[in-house]
């Protein structure tokens, strides 16, 4: 299990939801952190929310994961900030509410241009740092939806399939280069991902959901911390929908009449 102490760690979707709870179990761990999201404000409530001690480590680098033509230069701007990257964590992205048929095309375009483009567009402006130095770890924060598809996720979980595949390629690449990957796969946590998703005319939902039955954040975040330690290629966490991925293995058939009939409201 490796010790994440004084490992630089860049974290896209910083500003909320798992990513804000990893910077905050992160800054306890002695680690040097590059916080990022569109909102430099938010990013800011973060840093001051984390150990008063861990602060001195963390740097604010704002960016847009849809503005694909700045991650180049955002890389290199994250590399200057502690002389390199050991980590980044893909966590950054759209969430997204709506029937297929009343979803237009535009939607599922925006969607994967920022779930999907956005995401390997990064990584493969920072893929040339770690290949320089010969180590790196990408931690992409997929979701249960990129293993098996759900109903009004279509668009979402399309995105986070196709992480899947491109990840899969890469660390098949780029093992002899000591790049690993990480895939994460949430179910059920407490986020604002859904009241912010968007619905099949492009609008937001802004629809407050009970959460409760929900994982918290700062669980989910600390069973990924375990994951990117002990270095696993991919990690389900959740509760009990978890055992829907198995499922979906080896019995396809009742994996498809038990999604067909989740209630869709």
């Amino acid at each position: 299990m490796s010790d994440l102490a004084q490992k630089v760690i860049w974290i896209t979707g910083a500003s909320s939801g798992i990513g804000e709870a990893l910077a905050y179990e992160l800054a306890k761990k002695n680690t040097r952190l590059i916080l990022s999201a569109r909102r430099k404000e938010e990013l800011e409530r973060v840093k001051g929310n984390c150990l008063q001690q861990a602060q001195p480590n963390i740097r604010i680098l704002p960016f847009d994961l849809a503005e694909t033509s700045t991650h180049k230069l955002s890389s290199e701007a994250a590399v200057q900030l502690f002389g390199h990257v050991d980590i980044l964590i893909n966590n950054g992205g759209l969430g997204q509410s709506s029937l297929i048929a009343e979803t237009d095309l535009e939607v599922d375009r925006k969607v994967m241009e920022i779930n999907y483009f956005g995401t390997i567009s990064l990584t493969k402006s920072l893929l040339p740092h770690f290949i320089k130095q010969k180590k790196g770890h990408f931690v992409n924060v997929s979701s249960l939806t990129g293993k098996f598809g759900t109903p009004l996720r279509s668009a979402y979980a399309a995105s986070k399939h196709a992480l899947h595949g491109f990840f899969d390629a890469l660390r098949a690449e780029h093992y002899k280069d000591n790049i690993r990957v990480t895939m994460i796969c949430p179910g059920f946590i407490q986020t604002s991902l859904r009241f912010m998703a968007v619905t099949g005319n492009g609008s937001t939902v802004k629809k407050v959901e009970d959460v409760q039955k929900r994982k918290p954040a700062d669980w989910c975040a600390r069973k990924i911390i375990r994951a990117i330690k002990k270095e696993k290629e991919e990690a389900y966490i959740g509760g009990k929908e978890v055992i829907m991925i198995y499922i979906k293995r080896f019995f396809p058939g009742l994996f498809s009449r038990i999604i067909r009939n989740v209630a869709v409201k």
